[in-house]
């Protein structure tokens, strides 16, 4: 008998341990659709003094509930646990919610089955606690209602509950649907525009997009209302605008921190930031076709940048040479640097993708940020200098060499890497057309990305396409001779210029000391072998020239300066950039012009001596009221890469000029001219 009622009192005291945890389903009977009930885990931490529990909700039908920011109509969920003993605080976790439209009025929750995660934090972890909570739930369908419940639980000995593994379940099933903190995604850009009031943002996800959902809310915006945003996707980049309204008229989100949502098929990320008054991110309109033949035209163009001419020296060389040979060689000849300079952007954008998918800075040109890759282009260009030169043949073996040759391509090879050559020396250099195909390369898929580096490609090997495929242009060469020899030195000087140019990159790296003793061995050794090799009288012909080109370029200058020029002298107050000082000169009613630049980009030095440095814009900039500032992107550099970016620019150069009139900046074209900065100085500098 005593063992009979043993067993009894066991079996009802397992299911009273079992209900001291949870509240079990409460429904109000003014509102059957609704079901809620309250549960804790069992387990406790004892370190913090912490206990998980959810809170778990389900509606019929098409009723919903709300999420903690319920969008333009409802009302966020709340529970009062004032009335507890010994608990000292309640965190609830929200699930990524869901859009739904009602009336026109666009909201933001959950229906159906809803488990919200809850963390538990007590007094005293020794002493019992009593949870005694007030939970206001909304729900709507066609209409809305506000219902209370009551979460009472019996007093609970922390230490001696054991854990239900029903709740742990649940409580699992719902953080799994918990937004995450994660490096996989990133904020680009948080902009807020005063006029339009609108909101940006751009995020990037390193595995790429397919439907996201972008929501945004936080502790200093909850008058703000954000509609819906339209979202576009250029490969692993988001961008999201918003139309934000308050109901008390015009708001301003500058300098305001707010949580970010975002979730997709595979992942749910919150991350937070600062809003930003910087210049939205156009949404390209452009279509693929509009950029392929922007990048069939800038690579055109790159043919006549001042960082390509020694290569063409060395073509047209190579084309004299050539103007006795078969058609079938010709068009060999100039097919292999056309495939030299298409694989050459290949490998680029290979490169480039490579990058990008394991999170680094792109960029173009950006390999001239490595001294490994400048010390390979000089000890390349150095050695194409002296084969120009005539110091050296390059010879393959004999075997080998008979067997092209009875193929009528000997040359093939050579002309090959001279294409590829002409593309590696072609990056330091920005063309019209080159930056805008380039931009959108590197934001795009990655087969839109190797489509457009392929017309790039196409584009700067189209002369030499050309000449393949009506060989019968290279007979119109004049016919080889004697005079060979001196074209092909003068060839060999361009080279040799570009030789000491590249070595001049150098000099952040290794010191400006070094680069020049480097550069003036390199040059006496090479005048040294001339000498050995083809007399004394070439070394003095290529001094001659040297010294009569310098003279000359002198002469003509100080004759014309007046007509052309300032003198060549930067006495500006150049600033680091620096994007936190920039909103602050211009709340002092300040013009700022940025330069962001790099000792390897020729494009740079060019807008900087023939515009930067000369009337009228150099005596614009020393004035009081305008502030200089470079960024130097000839390192590795993350601030300026993002910087770059944000104004949707993968590589330098870049000007951008700001001032009361305009604080969202405005950025100048690649090539500069003079009437386009002071247009912009003038109008950016105006009191709004």
């Amino acid at each position: 008998m005593i063992l009979t009622a043993t067993l009894l009192l066991s079996l009802f005291a397992v299911p009273a341990m079992a209900q001291s945890l949870s509240t079990g389903w409460l429904t109000h009977p003014d509102h059957p659709p609704a079901q809620v009930r309250f549960m804790l885990t069992g387990e406790v931490d004892k370190v913090n003094n912490q206990a998980r529990g959810l809170l778990e909700v389900k509606l019929d039908g098409e009723w919903k509930t709300y999420w903690r920011s319920p969008g333009e109509g409802g009302v966020s969920p709340v529970l009062d646990w004032s009335n507890s003993n010994n608990v000292s605080n309640l965190k609830w976790h929200w699930p990524t919610p869901a859009y739904y439209e009602q009336s026109g009025i666009m909201t933001l929750g959950y229906k159906h089955d809803v488990i919200f995660p809850m963390e538990l934090t007590f007094n005293d972890i020794n002493k019992p606690v009593n949870f005694s909570g007030k939970l206001t739930l909304p729900t709507c369908t066609n209409i809305c209602v506000l219902t209370e419940y009551d979460l009472e639980l019996d007093p609970i000995a922390l230490t001696d509950i054991e854990a239900n593994p029903e709740a742990q379940h649940l409580y699992q099933q719902g953080i799994s649907n918990v937004p995450t903190q994660s490096n996989l995604t990133r904020i680009i850009a948080a902009s807020f525009n005063h006029e339009s009031q609108q909101l940006q943002l751009q995020l990037e996800h390193t595995d790429g997009w397919e439907k996201p959902q972008i929501l945004v809310d936080g502790q200093e915006i909850t008058d703000d209302y954000f509609a819906q945003p339209s979202i576009t996707i250029d490969g692993d980049i988001a961008t999201a605008t918003y139309k934000v309204t308050n109901w008390l008229g015009k708001t301003d989100l500058v300098g305001k921190s707010i949580s970010i949502t975002v979730s997709d098929a595979l992942f749910s990320h919150e991350l937070s930031t600062v809003i930003d008054n910087k210049p939205f991110v156009e949404r390209s309109s452009t279509s693929l076709l509009t950029i392929m033949a922007f990048a069939l035209l800038g690579g055109l163009i790159l043919n006549i940048m001042p960082c390509v001419l020694p290569v063409l020296g060395m073509k047209l060389n190579s084309m004299l040479a050539s103007s006795q040979s078969t058609k079938r060689s010709i068009r060999l000849q100039f097919f292999a640097s056309a495939a030299g300079i298409i694989s050459s952007f290949w490998l680029i954008a290979v490169g480039l993708l490579a990058l990008k998918l394991t999170g680094n800075a792109i960029g173009w040109g950006i390999q001239f940020q490595s001294p490994i890759f400048i010390g390979f282009m000089v000890t390349i260009t150095a050695l194409f200098t002296a084969n120009l030169l005539g110091l050296f043949e390059i010879q393959l073996p004999s075997r080998f060499s008979t067997s092209i040759a009875n193929k009528g391509n000997n040359s093939t090879l050579g002309h090959f890497i001279q294409g590829m050559f002409a593309t590696l020396l072609a990056t330091p250099c920005s063309a019209p057309f080159l930056g805008t195909a380039v931009a959108f390369a590197l934001g795009a898929s990655t087969i839109e990305m190797l489509l457009v580096f392929t017309f790039l490609g196409l584009g700067m090997a189209l002369p030499w396409l050309l000449f393949a495929l009506f060989p019968n242009f290279v007979t119109l060469m004049p016919r080889p001779g004697s005079w060979m020899n001196k074209v092909k030195v003068l060839f060999g000087l361009m080279m040799l210029i570009t030789t000491l140019w590249l070595l001049s990159l150098l000099t952040p790296f290794i010191g400006g000391f070094s680069t020049f003793i480097i550069g003036f061995l390199l040059s006496i050794y090479l005048l040294y072998r001339v000498g050995k090799t083809q007399g004394k009288n070439t070394v003095i012909a290529i001094i001659a020239v040297i010294v009569l080109t310098s003279s000359a370029a002198l002469i003509i200058g100080s004759m014309t300066t007046k007509h052309w020029a300032t003198p060549i002298e930067d006495n500006l107050a150049w600033q680091p950039l620096n994007e936190n000082a920039i909103n602050e000169y211009v709340e002092q009613g300040k013009t700022v012009f940025v330069d962001v630049t790099a000792d390897w980009c020729i494009t740079c030095k060019a807008n900087k001596i023939g515009v930067i440095l000369q009337d009228p814009v150099y005596p614009a900039l020393q004035q009081k009221n305008i502030i200089t500032m470079k960024g130097d992107w000839t390192h590795p550099s993350t601030k300026i890469t993002n910087y770059l970016k944000s104004h949707q620019r993968f590589g330098v150069p870049l000007n951008v000029v700001y001032g009361p009139n305009a604080p969202q900046g405005i950025a100048l074209p690649v090539l500069l001219n003079s009437d386009d900065v002071i247009q912009a100085l003038e109008y950016a500098g105006r009191t709004p």
